[in-house]
């Protein structure tokens, strides 16, 4: 297991997710700020800050059952951006670019998840 958050590529991956969302909602209309943009920017930094907090915690059941957490939080990330498309805020090929990114650290997520588990089963 890596010994540092910064290291973990997932997380990293993560981060870049999170900014992408937080540079897209600031082109959202303002009436939108209490309600898309809020639930968009939780539920972004949902994902990184449930990795860090497992990652923090050491034992590799908890640590497994935050990932959880933030790979609920990239699906609803995904179901914010269909909002976004059905409300015409994005284009179809924006929608799927970041559906792209979505999957993508949900694999890698499944992965590390998968990765702690076999660790866990190992010990």
């Amino acid at each position: 297991m890596s010994k540092d958050l910064k290291d973990l590529e997932v997380w990293k991956q993560a981060r870049e997710l999170r900014k992408d969302i937080s540079k897209f909602c600031k082109g959202l209309p303002e009436y939108e700020k209490f309600k898309l943009v809020d639930q968009l920017v939780r539920a972004s930094r949902s994902v990184t800050a449930n990795i860090a907090e497992g990652h923090g915690r050491y034992h590799y059941q908890e640590n497994i059952q935050y990932c959880r957490q933030a790979r609920g939080s990239l699906v609803e990330m995904y179901d914010h951006m269909t909002v976004a498309l059905d409300e015409l805020y994005i284009n179809e090929d924006t929608f799927n670019a970041f559906d792209q990114k979505i999957e993508r650290v949900t694999k890698m997520l499944n992965g590390y998840i998968a990765h702690l588990k076999k660790l866990k089963d190992e010990k």
